[in-house]
C-alpha cells in the first residue's frame, strides 16, 4: 500500500511540475506579474523556470535520477516561496484571484513539498542478518 501511494504521489508531482513548466511558456504574462519586483530579468527567469520544472519533471520518471530531481525540486519550491509570499501580502496587485486562494495556496506549498520529499525517497529494505552457527 505504501508504494501505491508512492508512485501516486510521485504522479501528482510529476504533473504538478511539467504543467506548471508548460504554463510558463503558455501563460508567460501570468508569471511575469507575480514575480516580486526585486527579481530582475522577470521573463528570462520565467522561461528558465519553466525549463526546469519539465526538466525535474521528465527526470523524475527515471529511477536513477528521481532522487536528485526530488531534491531539486524540493530547494526550487522553496526558491519560489517568496512569488506565493509576496501574492498573499499583496492581494490588491491580483484582483482577479480571491485573497483566501491566496493563503490556502501557502498550506499547499508545504503540503506539495511533503509530497516531493515522501514520493522521491528510495524506501531501504531491511537487512537481514544471516544465522549464524557458533
Amino acid at each position: 500500500m505504501l508504494k501505491i501511494a508512492r508512485y501516486a504521489g510521485l504522479a501528482i508531482v510529476f504533473l504538478f511540475f511539467l504543467i506548471g513548466g508548460i504554463s510558463h511558456f503558455t501563460n508567460t504574462e501570468m508569471f511575469v506579474s507575480i514575480m516580486p519586483p526585486y527579481v530582475p530579468f522577470h521573463l528570462a527567469v520565467v522561461y528558465l523556470t519553466g525549463v526546469m520544472e519539465i526538466t525535474a519533471a521528465a527526470c523524475l520518471l527515471f529511477p536513477v535520477t528521481r532522487y536528485w530531481s526530488g531534491n531539486f525540486l524540493f530547494v526550487f519550491t522553496i526558491a519560489v516561496t517568496p512569488a506565493n509570499v509576496h501574492m498573499w501580502l499583496n492581494p490588491e496587485l491580483f484582483p482577479d484571484i480571491d485573497p483566501a486562494f491566496l493563503s490556502i495556496r501557502l498550506v499547499l506549498q508545504v503540503v506539495l513539498l511533503a509530497v516531493i520529499w515522501f514520493s522521491t525517497r528510495i524506501p531501504h529494505e531491511p537487512t537481514v542478518q544471516p544465522l549464524t552457527s557458533s
